[in-house]
């Protein structure tokens, strides 16, 4: 049985029920924003200490769900921005010669992968040099499948911005793979 936003809502809006909507929320939202999590981190580990720390700061800041969107959407936002924060980290910590590409060919190095798991390894790596905000919206779209009103209130960016970035996103990528991919 699937619980609906509402109950997930009542839940965590009265205290006496808080603790148990926090675990009907993570029960219910866990999955879908660890893979838009993940696609954005790449490495599991990150990408689990940051779906944690989204439940966090959505249990500290229940209080500024307006309802006025859809608790995923809200959920997506924090989780997304939690995910840039992260990379933002990361980018400080690296040296300036590392780039997406480096830390993707340190991610697979030394593993073998059947044709299927080399292929989404080079998907990856292709989605990993694009600019930030066009990685985001192409995440969201390609893999999420989300419309664009949605990523729209996930990322605070006009629709039309972010069909131009999906765009933009889909050349890039195909571009990559025609000068990179070896078969």
């Amino acid at each position: 049985m699937k619980i609906k936003d509402a109950e997930i809502i009542s839940l965590m809006q009265d205290p006496r029920t808080q603790e148990k909507g926090v675990r009907v929320l993570m029960d219910a939202y866990q999955s879908r924003l660890y893979w838009h999590i993940r696609r954005i981190i790449v490495d599991g580990d990150l990408a689990q200490d940051t779906l944690q720390e989204t439940f966090i700061k959505a249990y500290q800041n229940f209080h500024q769900f307006k309802n006025d969107s859809q608790l995923y959407t809200w959920l997506y936002r924090i989780a997304t921005n939690e995910a840039l924060q992260q990379i933002n980290k990361l980018k400080r910590m690296q040296k300036t010669d590392e780039d997406p590409e480096y830390y993707m060919q340190n991610l697979v190095a030394d593993n073998t992968h059947s044709d299927a798991e080399e292929i989404q390894i080079f998907l990856q790596k292709a989605i990993q040099s694009l600019p930030e905000k066009q990685k985001l919206v192409f995440m969201m779209r390609y893999y999420d499948d989300l419309p664009y009103e949605e990523i729209s209130k996930i990322v605070d960016m006009s629709v039309g911005t972010l069909k131009t970035n999906y765009h933009y996103a889909k050349q890039k990528i195909e571009e990559y793979i025609k000068e990179n991919y070896e078969r």
